[in-house]
């Protein structure tokens, strides 16, 4: 990726982050734009599913991860993951089962047959990529919650140096920490909580200095925490590379391949159609939208 490119993403993922903290902090309205049972069945796509999966597919997701997932007020699972989750199954012509499941348990749960595929707001990582394939579908870079009025004065990555950040353990987060720890004369402290709700608490409590999250799940956080009396984001100019922008992709293991092949036409068609757009467009998220459905397009 040539350092134009890689600028420009930096400073799309400012921009969108603050096109989103200038929205509304009330969710979207739970009614989505596009029905999943208004969706024709994209016979290409539908050809595509492997017999295994005709019956239905199971998604693993960590909720709550707002606004990619969470509850409704009657305890249902809602978010962009989940609508887009029906849209596909919609395409494909196959029941979508959208299910909780821990964090740290979400890859080993596809691995024991739990769980056919994760949409859970999971970055497209070279790690992961070991053992899942990624159809994308998101783009965002990441962003600093810090406490309402900045009060340690957090302008970048770098000021966290010395400081203690809280975060989600199995996070790409963590990557991107232990990425820019190499550069500080004090390393910055890493607390790893089993969610990432336990880590802003850390941060209210005056346990951390800052948090780290995906941009898309930060601006939701400061907007809606406390009526957005709690926290405010901060959009980090000086990302260490490969960590500028970030793919996000319903996960795969390696070995359903077919499985791989039909969300990715899936996807595709609702890109082609505008159900995607239209998708975005309900949880504020149009800024971080793909126009392709790629395979692993972390490199």
């Amino acid at each position: 990726m040539s350092i134009s490119k890689v600028a420009g993403l930096a400073m799309l993922a400012t921009a969108s982050l603050f096109a989103l903290a200038g929205c509304a902090a009330e969710p979207a309205p739970s009614a989505s734009p596009t029905s999943a049972s208004t969706i024709a069945v994209d016979e290409a796509a539908a050809a595509l599913v492997p017999a295994e999966f005709k019956d239905g597919i199971s998604i693993a997701s960590d909720i709550p991860y707002a606004p990619m997932e969470l509850f409704d007020e009657n305890d249902n699972p809602t978010g962009f993951d989940y609508d887009l989750s029906q849209a596909i199954g919609a395409k494909l012509g196959v029941k979508m089962s959208f299910e909780d499941q821990d964090w740290d348990g979400i890859i080993p749960s596809l691995q024991s047959g739990a769980h056919d595929v994760i949409m859970s707001g999971m970055n497209d990582t070279a790690e992961r990529q070991k053992v899942l394939d990624f159809v994308d579908y998101f783009k965002a870079g990441f962003a600093i919650i810090v406490a309402k009025g900045n009060p340690e004065g957090v302008a970048s990555l770098a000021d966290l140096c010395g400081k203690t950040v809280a975060i989600q353990t199995s996070t790409a987060q963590i990557d991107l920490i232990n990425a820019v720890n190499p550069s500080c004369s004090k390393k910055i402290e890493i607390l790893e909580f089993p969610t990432d709700g336990d880590a802003q608490n850390a941060i209210r409590a005056g346990k951390a200095v800052a948090g780290v999250n995906d941009g898309q799940v930060a601006a939701y956080t400061a907007q809606t925490a406390g009526a957005g009396e709690y926290f405010e984001i901060v959009a980090p100019s000086d990302p260490p590379a490969g960590f500028e922008s970030a793919f996000t992709g319903v996960g795969v293991l390696k070995a359903n391949s077919g499985l791989t092949a039909a969300i990715q036409a899936a996807i595709q068609s609702l890109i082609d159609d505008g159900t995607y757009a239209n998708l975005l467009a309900k949880w504020n998220l149009s800024a971080f939208a793909v126009t392709e459905a790629t395979i692993n397009g972390t490199k």
